[in-house]
């Protein structure tokens, strides 16, 4: 488990939800002029409740998204 000041120096950015709720997100840059969005949903105790990746094309258009926990269900087309 991580802390809140662990997850925001691993992720960078982050909003706040309702109740305590947090998701994190940190972008990297594809290969191949894209990008990837890794986001973790938490609960007030820094517990992670939803961790997915969101893939990007070059033109900002959402492509795939893969969720990783609790269940991985490999990536999805959009």
């Amino acid at each position: 488990m991580s802390t809140r000041r662990q997850n925001e120096k691993q992720f960078g950015s982050w909003k706040e939800l309702s109740r305590g709720k947090r998701v994190y997100v940190r972008q990297i840059a594809g290969r191949s002029g894209g990008w990837a969005r890794y986001c973790k949903e938490v609960d007030v105790a820094e517990n992670t409740i939803r961790f997915w990746q969101e893939i990007y094309d070059r033109n900002g258009k959402l492509v795939a998204r893969h969720e990783k926990f609790p269940l991985d269900t490999g990536h999805q087309e959009v």
